[in-house]
């Protein structure tokens, strides 16, 4: 399965544009966050993390999102 994941660093941005390019890449499931990438506390990321299987592919728009 692919499963995409999309963070912006604020509540003011939009997570359109990512959220938009990762269903077209094909994720069949979408996780997101709204915080800071210094933040260690990313809610979305870890529910992500523990739904991973064997064979999953994540995909990020840009690595810094990650």
């Amino acid at each position: 399965m692919i499963i995409g994941y999309a963070r912006v660093s604020t509540d003011d941005q939009s997570l359109d544009s990512q959220t938009d390019a990762l269903a077209a890449a094909g994720a069949a499931k979408l996780f997101a966050d709204k915080v800071s990438g210094s933040k260690r506390e990313r809610p979305e990321l870890d529910k992500m993390l523990d739904q991973l299987r064997d064979g999953d592919v994540v995909t990020v728009t840009k690595y810094d999102r990650l």
